[in-house]
């Protein structure tokens, strides 16, 4: 049977981060994690844009065909691309909160149970990952 000190400070890390997790999801964290960023618009009306450009420019009907699928296609890349940016925030966002928590787990633990605790977890004992 493993020894009775260590389970009961791995039970007291663990319920450590537990509470650590709850009361930071309580207190505004859970906001910033799942806030609702407002995607930024194409202009209001894009056939009002066409039709602007058309005129001022003097647009023959080919020109105006070709300029409406430029438009289309641009706004579908711009909303696709502003997906992967609002998903790149999330990841760092949760690379974050796990690099806390490491980081206030090591702190509570001496050189030797570091050391364990990394041989135990699959990290790198010589690069404790740092919050950006």
């Amino acid at each position: 049977m493993a020894n009775p000190r260590i389970v009961m400070t791995l039970a007291g890390v663990f319920l450590a981060g537990i509470g650590t997790g709850m009361l930071g999801m309580r207190y505004g964290l859970h906001e910033q994690i799942h806030r609702v960023v407002a995607p930024i618009e194409a202009p209001a009306n894009q056939e009002a844009v066409l039709e602007r450009f058309r005129t001022e420019l003097k647009l023959s009907s080919e020109q105006t065909e070709k300029l409406a699928s430029v438009l289309a296609d641009y706004q579908h890349y711009y909303q696709a691309v502003q997906g992967q940016i609002e998903e790149m925030r999330l990841r760092d966002q949760i690379d974050d909160l796990r690099a806390t928590g490491k980081n206030k787990i090591l702190e509570i633990l001496t050189a030797d149970q570091r050391a364990k605790f990394e041989k135990m977890t699959g990290l790198d004992p010589a690069a404790p990952v740092a919050p950006k």
